[in-house]
């Protein structure tokens, strides 16, 4: 049996090792920290098939870690489910379950579906929650001369929002939009006293991976907000804020990550000692 009895102890050796380990059984070890809530109930198959790799690495991958082989890997899993697994997983499979059946609903069922999304994955981001890293992040931001900000597609929403918030601080904050196709000239200029706030989630978007990538080089603080701290994203932050967000019908919500990102913006404005700027007194501002 491998030394490590708890969950959180495999995963922190797993991230101790994660960039000597080849690209297949990264791809488990992301996988597993995803799905931890998930790993207790599913096949070796399934893992293998979640993590794009052949059976026999998911074996491969166990043995990595002290491991007899998957069974006993998924062990641990079992031995650590609580009552802190959250309605998310349930949700989700309920939902695959209305697809997959072809029932019919209703407009407003349809957004009470999404309402449940939302509600399920504010519950487990307020049950994973990490003090140490959140401070920690905020500490980024307090000591940083210049704060970027890059998100694409999906996420570029809450890139624009952060900026907007933290423009509300004394601090010189960038949104890296790519305008034009010049990413490469808005990040250029980021420095070692500089942070980047790098907000992406699963298909990664590749200009966000590029300015993290420069940003790592310049040695600037990253910032990562992702679903994964083994992730190509992850990998390189000073920090890493995890999200996992409630989906409905095949579209993951926003509902989470902007709320985080809205609590590390009231926490700087505490730590900076300002008082935030109340917008219903100003006009053609919105709240």
């Amino acid at each position: 049996m491998s030394h490590q009895k708890t969950v959180d102890e495999l995963l922190l050796s797993i991230a101790r090792d994660f960039e000597t380990l080849p690209h297949q059984l990264q791809n488990i070890a992301s996988y597993l920290e995803q799905q931890r809530a998930n790993i207790m109930v599913q096949r070796i198959s399934e893992v293998a098939e979640g993590s794009g790799v052949h059976p026999s690495a998911v074996v491969r991958f166990a043995k990595r870690f002290g491991f007899s082989g998957f069974r006993e890997l998924q062990s641990i899993f079992r031995s650590n489910y609580t009552e802190t697994v959250t309605p998310t997983r349930s949700y989700q499979q309920r939902v695959r379950q209305v697809i997959a059946d072809g029932q019919t609903m209703g407009s407003d069922e349809i957004a009470r579906r999404f309402i449940d999304a939302s509600r399920a994955g504010l519950d487990e981001l307020a049950g994973t929650f990490d003090s140490k890293r959140f401070n920690a992040a905020v500490d980024l931001l307090v000591k940083a001369e210049n704060i970027y900000v890059v998100a694409v597609r999906r996420t570029f929403s809450i890139a624009s929002y952060i900026v907007y918030a933290l423009q509300h601080t004394h601090k010189r904050v960038h949104l890296v939009s790519g305008l034009g196709g010049m990413y490469r000239e808005q990040i250029r200029s980021i420095g070692k006293n500089d942070v980047l706030i790098a907000i992406s989630f699963p298909p990664y978007g590749r200009e966000t991976l590029y300015c993290s990538r420069v940003a790592h080089q310049h040695k600037a603080n990253v910032l990562a907000i992702t679903d994964s701290a083994l992730g190509p994203l992850g990998s390189e932050a000073r920090v890493t804020l995890k999200v996992s967000e409630g989906s409905a019908f095949a579209f993951r919500g926003l509902t989470s990550t902007i709320c985080l990102c809205q609590s590390l913006f009231v926490a700087l404005a505490y730590k900076l000692e300002l008082k935030v700027e109340e917008t219903s007194h100003h006009g053609g501002y919105d709240d």
